[in-house]
């Protein structure tokens, strides 16, 4: 399924046209530099269908074009960084040993 993105400055969601959230990543600011990826969410009826690494993805990508570092604190961000090291360069607090 593709969800209309929409973006605002510490969050990237999509809602259904009844308001319904479907997917959502937070990443408020922790100082000038640096924020928090401190939340994300799937609709429970669109889980097991890869919309929060691709939720990840498109934060990633967002966050890396506003030259901002992350500190990565939900469980699943730090899980999908972990499986995906070629995108901890703008990581500060997780890294995969060599």
């Amino acid at each position: 399924m593709e969800l209309k993105l929409i973006y605002e400055d510490n969050k990237i969601y999509s809602k259904r046209e009844d308001g319904l959230l479907l997917a959502e990543v937070t990443f408020p600011a922790r100082d000038e530099s640096r924020v928090d990826i401190n939340h994300v969410y799937v609709d429970e009826s669109l889980r097991g269908q890869g919309i929060a690494s691709d939720m990840m993805l498109e934060a990633y990508n967002y966050i890396k074009e506003k030259n901002l570092l992350i500190v990565a604190k939900c469980p699943y961000a730090i899980s999908w960084f972990k499986k995906h090291p070629e995108y901890q360069d703008i990581v500060i607090n997780v890294k995969t040993k060599a």
